[in-house]
């Protein structure tokens, strides 16, 4: 249908005089605004062609329209909504000529006579034709009142004849002329010349799927009724696809209540298959609908992959159809070698029976599952043979997975998602998958079972050969020693470690490297520094033999936190990159359980730096794929985050962080000796700030209890210093309770602690408390705690001052000013809040102060006591006091440091 927008002018007559052919449809109802695509598409209006390709239902058509409408006031558009018939260029050209006349009525009077007199079965010189007709257009075009052409659904009149037509029409476009095509298939033109000369501007599927935010809008906009959860899924499953979210609306209207959600919701899956089905699958070559339902069981796919599927191999032609016709096809890499099909898409090719199928599903997951084995790529493999039902494959291949690789990666829930299909007799029909399995339930804290699982190695002694039998019981002590400090029992755990270091033959460098890490981790927490130091560089230096980038990683992993322990936490987090870099060269699509806690941790150090929104960025990155890992390094993230909400007020979300972490832990079903502790003292933390004393009091006082004494437990693994930091937040508490000489006691046996062992950052803390406790009573000793706190935090700690900067941040600028305030006092300064000026009256404060209060003044900056500024003034003690009085008062500040401050800032002081 040819259609031309109801712009003022001559387009308002066309529409009378037409019988309303020329009309650009309206906006659908309750349609969302997408103005970051029309800002986009404005830029191109100094071009030639807008180039809007994507599948059906993504809201091409009402993008254009709601471009046209947004158009500056001098743009004038014609709407061209195309159809199987226009497919005949004399026709498409018939119609473009007369929408044009609308506006330019003295145009192509002649030419338009040579179209309607031509026959349909002769040849026609189309290109000759067009050549007269765009001459003759250029000299009516103004380029003051340019004109927007736009060509709707192109894709169901596109033909070889037509797209020759209309290269030739773009490559001599006239000045003050652009077109604009929707498609849901890509053009056959040659695009290169336009895109060098940026006169091409292209909108693809990636661009158009919709928001969050936009696609929340339009859900909010019609029901009421989807939220939560099901809101969420529901805007997950739809990719962004407009049509896809309107049916389930549709739908959803017409559920009526609440408790026929769930059906309504059933019932737009049905609309999106009869969509899909009449619109896309039914419209394609009966050999490629046979591709499209042999390669929907895949989650990925690449030519290669489809070629062995289907025992084919046209499978590259086919796909490259697809991409064409923009039949739901998702890139997964920037080569095109990988892809997927859209979720709603291949739900409904895999759910759709069909009878002529000649080789059954299993089968063709056996084929992909020898293609993905040939690969080297096993866990798709093993994933594959599940999927078709052949078990005892499965499970052959899970043997090849070696231990190194398991301990490697540590994606543990892969292996668990095996362990649900893979039947027990199975499990325990030999060593090595005894041994794959145990190791996979003791990375993800199933201590139980897999010590019940370990139990079975007994079966198999004694092994065919001394070699094997000490190698099998080598294994089983290094599992031991994880497991046991998993239980907090630090005794078995250096006894078990230590014999299985002895023990392990050389292949066996994972469960080694496994041994020194969990050893590592122990010496941070019995405060045996240098211990850690000597095991971290055995444990690097092995990886670094071994030339495995993963145990690389780990090992840098284990060093900066040791150095955190020690305040290194620039040096840490210099740890930390140098890990991540050693992983930038693995693939980004598979998952890694250490390249999610080195972002984590470096979240953790950005926090220790105050660079919160860095640290969030982070974090938040890490826990994705520490999720998908089943890693409960999460710990760390949520925790961490909870903090930061936590130091801006936010006590809420603050505590919705730490629920979470809580719900994950359950899920996974882990021992609460791994969890409870670090969460609880996050929220003690937050109740001490809230004022809930009573809170934060029984929990510290059970925190205490488990993990200070002859028998106390390891603290658990992902916070070794937990026992120090559950004093430091008694001691605080001690203050708010009114005890500070109690506090004072708590935090100078914590000082000492620090001092002895060398752990810079637990000073820090310490002393950053203490200032904060002596500040208001013996402001000397506070000066001298804060001159011993700055020095102890050279390696580039911030975090522990947060608390002075926020609480008494007059006085600390005033003692940061006083003298040269080093590299940790220049960055502390840069976190102050502008101070704000504060004087009694209007006039300069030269004018307030007197020329007496000057000198008394100047010889407070000098550190001379209230006595010698009497001798050398020559005034009374009394007179001294006063002046004093009065300058801390014109000043607006309390105490002499403050003062000396603040008359430096205000130019008062050289």
């Amino acid at each position: 249908m040819t259609d031309l927008s109801p712009l003022p002018g001559p387009a308002s007559v066309a529409v009378a005089a037409l019988d309303g052919r020329f009309f650009r449809p309206p906006l659908p109802d309750g349609y969302v605004l997408r103005p970051r695509l029309c800002e986009r598409l404005q830029a191109g209006l100094g071009g030639r062609l807008l180039l809007v390709c994507a599948p059906a239902g993504f809201g091409k058509s009402s993008l254009a329209v709601e471009f046209c409408q947004s158009l500056p006031g001098h743009w004038q558009s014609l709407w061209l909504g195309l159809s199987a018939r226009d497919s005949d260029p004399g026709r498409f050209l018939e119609r473009l000529l007369e929408g044009l006349q609308d506006y330019f009525p003295e145009l192509g009077s002649r030419a338009l006579g040579l179209l309607k007199m031509r026959q349909r079965h002769q040849p026609f010189a189309f290109e000759e034709w067009l050549d007269g007709l765009l001459d003759e257009l250029a000299l009516h075009l103004q380029p003051t009142s340019p004109l927007l052409l736009v060509l709707d659904d192109y894709h169901l009149a596109q033909g070889p004849v037509l797209d020759r037509c209309l290269q030739f029409f773009l490559n001599h476009l006239p000045d003050g002329l652009l077109v604009m095509v929707t498609s849901r298939q890509r053009p056959d033109w040659h695009l290169a010349r336009l895109r060098l000369s940026r006169q091409l501007l292209e909108l693809h599927e990636q661009d158009l799927r919709l928001t969050h935010d936009e696609a929340l809008a339009l859900l909010d906009r019609h029901s009421s009724s989807l939220r939560g959860e099901a809101l969420e899924n529901l805007i997950q499953r739809s990719e962004g696809w407009v049509a896809g979210l309107r049916f389930w609306l549709l739908a959803v209207s017409e559920a009526g209540s609440d408790a026929a959600l769930p059906q309504a919701l059933n019932s737009g899956e049905g609309l999106i298959r009869d969509y899909l089905l009449e619109e896309v699958i039914d419209c394609l070559p009966a050999e490629v609908q046979a591709f499209l339902y042999d390669t929907a069981p895949q989650e990925r796919f690449c030519s290669e992959l489809c070629d062995a599927v289907r025992e084919s191999h046209d499978s590259a032609e086919i796909l490259r159809f697809l991409l064409a016709h923009q039949v739901f096809l998702v890139p997964l890499d920037e080569h095109g070698h990988w892809y997927r099909y859209h979720h709603l898409f291949s739900d409904l090719l895999r759910s759709r029976p069909i009878a002529r199928a000649i080789v059954p599903a299993a089968t063709l997951h056996l084929r992909a599952c020898r293609w993905f084995n040939a690969q080297g790529l096993l866990d798709e493999a093993v994933e594959q043979a599940l999927r078709a039902g052949h078990l005892d494959v499965a499970a052959n291949l899970v043997q090849n997975l070696s231990e190194e690789q398991l301990l490697a990666e540590q994606n543990v829930g892969m292996l668990l998602r095996w362990k649900m299909d893979l039947p027990d007799s199975l499990l325990i029909s030999t060593p090595r998958l005894i041994v794959l399995y145990s190791w996979a339930l003791g990375l993800a804290c199933q201590l139980d079972a897999a010590e019940e699982l370990a139990s079975h190695l007994s079966r198999f002694l004694p092994a065919p050969s001394a070699t094997a039998q000490k190698s099998m019981l080598a294994q089983w002590l290094a599992l031991k020693g994880i497991i046991a400090r998993g239980r907090g029992h630090r005794e078995q755990t250096i006894e078990y470690c230590s014999e299985a270091l002895e023990s392990l033959p050389a292949k066996r460098y994972g469960q080694r490297l496994m041994c020194l890490s969990t050893l590592s981790n122990l010496a941070i927490a019995d405060g045996d520094l240098w211990r850690a130091r000597g095991l971290n560089r055995e444990s690097l230096e092995l990886a670094q033999r071994v030339g495995n980038p993963l145990f690389e990683a780990l090992a840098h992993y284990d060093r900066a936190r040791v150095l955190q322990a020690r305040g290194e936490i620039v040096r840490s987090l210099d740890e930390v990159h140098q890990g991540l870099e050693r992983l930038r060269g693995l693939s980004a699509q598979r998952l890694y359980a250490v390249r999610a806690r080195l972002t984590l941790y470096e979240g953790f150090l950005l926090a220790m730096r105050l660079q919160p929104d860095a640290a969030r960025v982070r974090l938040q990155a890490g826990l994705s794929e520490a999720r998908a890992c089943r890693d409960i390094s999460v710990l760390i993230g949520h925790c961490v985050i909870a903090r930061l909400d936590g130091s801006r007020g936010d006590y809420a979300r603050a505590f919705a962080e730490l629920a979470e972490a809580e719900r994950l832990m359950h899920i996974w079903d882990v021992p609460p000796i791994y969890y409870l502790a670090m969460i609880t003292l996050v929220k003690c933390e937050l109740w001490l700030a809230q004022g809930r004393i009573d809170l934060a009091e029984a929990w510290l006082a059970r925190l205490g209890q488990t993990y200070t004494g002859e028998r106390a437990a390891a603290p658990p693994e992902f916070h070794p210093q937990l026992p120090l930091h559950v004093e430091l937040q008694q001691a605080l508490l001690d203050v708010i309770q009114g005890q500070p000489m109690l506090a004072e006691g708590r935090l100078n046996v914590l000082l000492e602690n620090g001092q002895q062992t060398g752990r810079q950052l637990l000073s820090v803390m310490a002393l950053t408390q203490k200032v904060a406790l002596l500040v208001n009573n013996r402001e000397p000793e506070a000066r001298k705690a804060l001159a011993q706190a700055m020095e102890a935090a050279s390696g580039g700690v911030l975090q522990p001052f947060e608390c002075l900067v926020k609480d008494h941040a007059d006085w600390l600028r005033g003692q940061l000013s006083l003298n040269a305030p080093g590299l940790v006092g220049q960055q502390l300064l840069e976190h102050f809040p502008p101070p704000a000026l504060r004087t009694v009256q209007d006039s300069p404060i030269t004018e307030q102060l007197s020329s007496r209060e000057l000198a008394v003044l100047r010889l407070i900056a000098q550190g001379c006591s209230n006595q010698e500024i009497s001798e050398q003034l020559f005034i009374s003690l009394h007179t001294v006091k006063t002046h004093a009085s009065h300058i801390n008062s014109k000043l607006g500040v309390e105490r002499r440091t403050q003062a000396v401050a603040r008359a430096k800032e205000l130019g008062v002081l050289s």
